[in-house]
């Protein structure tokens, strides 16, 4: 296993489910994402750009599916979170019942729309 699979099966519940959830919709739907362990996450690149990551926060208790082109992004923006990051937008899990897929699905779409913009701040 690399060590991204690893990242998402050592996780607690109900994480793990979450993540691995997350991780079956996003490789379902933009199926060229390259699973990869950056900054002690995984995170999805496409053509060696970076597009989102999933990341654990057990003390906030949630988990962060965060967009690299964040900035740009259009669908859903009342659900999504900068949590003060300048270019980053997030959707935020906290547990498998909280996942819209109709949203998650648009969100995805939406940032594959863009993922060849570069950053604007």
């Amino acid at each position: 296993m690399n060590p991204a699979e690893n990242y998402i099966l050592n996780q607690p519940e109900p994480y793990r489910s979450i993540v691995l959830h997350l991780q079956i919709i996003i490789e379902k739907i933009i199926s060229e994402v390259d699973l990869k362990y950056k900054y002690r996450i995984p995170f999805y690149y496409i053509d060696k750009r970076p597009f989102c990551y999933l990341n654990v926060s057990k003390s906030e208790q949630f988990v962060d599916l965060g967009f690299w082109n964040g900035a740009h992004l259009t669908a859903h923006l009342e659900l999504l979170t900068t949590a003060k990051r300048k270019v980053i937008k997030s959707l935020r899990y906290s547990s498998l019942e909280e996942i819209d897929e109709t949203i998650l699905i648009n969100v995805l779409k939406d940032a594959y729309s863009v993922k060849d913009k570069m950053f604007n701040h």
